[in-house]
Parts: C-alpha cells; sequence; structure tokens
C-alpha cells in the first residue's frame, strides 16, 4: 500500500472507529406514534343542492308547503324551478350551510338552511 494509501485507510478506521458496537452507550430510545383515529363518517344529509342549483338525489315529497325543516331539494320541488342562485359553505361548527336566492317578480327570497334542513327565510 502506498503511502497515500495508508493515510486513507486510516482517516477512516478513525471515522468509522465511532460507529462500532460500543457497549458502554445505550440505543436511542425508539418512538412509535400510536395510530390516528379514522376521521368521523360524514354526515348524511340526504339529497342536497350543488352549487348549481342542482339536487343531488331525487328530491323528497314529503313537504306540502315551504316552512322550517324541509330539505333543500324539496324547496326546489316545490317552487317548480331551479335557484337564482345557492351558495353552499360550511359554518365554524362543521355545519352545512347553504342560501338560496330566488328572484321573483315582486322581490327576492332568500332561503337559509343549516345542515339540510330550512332554518329562515328573508322576503
Amino acid at each position: 500500500m502506498t503511502r497515500t494509501g495508508w493515510g486513507i485507510a486510516a482517516g477512516l478506521a478513525l471515522a468509522l472507529g465511532g460507529c462500532g458496537g460500543s457497549t458502554d452507550r445505550a440505543a436511542p430510545p425508539v418512538t412509535i406514534a400510536a395510530p390516528k383515529p379514522a376521521p368521523p363518517p360524514a354526515p348524511d344529509y340526504g339529497p342536497v343542492l350543488a352549487p348549481d342549483g342542482r339536487c343531488t338525489g331525487p328530491a323528497p315529497t314529503a313537504a306540502a308547503a315551504i316552512e322550517p325543516g324541509i330539505g333543500e331539494c324539496e324547496l326546489v320541488r316545490l317552487k317548480g324551478r331551479p335557484p337564482t342562485d345557492v351558495l353552499v359553505g360550511e359554518s365554524g361548527r362543521g355545519k352545512r350551510e347553504v342560501q338560496v336566492l330566488y328572484a321573483e317578480p315582486g322581490g327576492k327570497e332568500l332561503y337559509f338552511f343549516v345542515d339540510n334542513k330550512l332554518d329562515r327565510t328573508v322576503k
């Protein structure tokens, strides 16, 4: 081996010397994270309005009048035509909030839904 070869070998031996199986040091503890819980299932609101004003499924036929508690698609069925505008969002508490606007000849009607139930109306 050449002088340079011995120098490299010695340098490697010194560098790797601390990596040997020294028994005076304990291995660092292994931390295993607990599995994350599965997210809660998405609520099933039944058929609801999409942002384009279409129902995501067949509208229930139980409601006979526009009154608090009816669903979004029931409103559209009772009105007999698609809404002028729909705003779909979520409250800070994780509730689905929807505002449905109908521009009527006599003025605007705004319907507020929380979790697919009519909460209030502004005419």
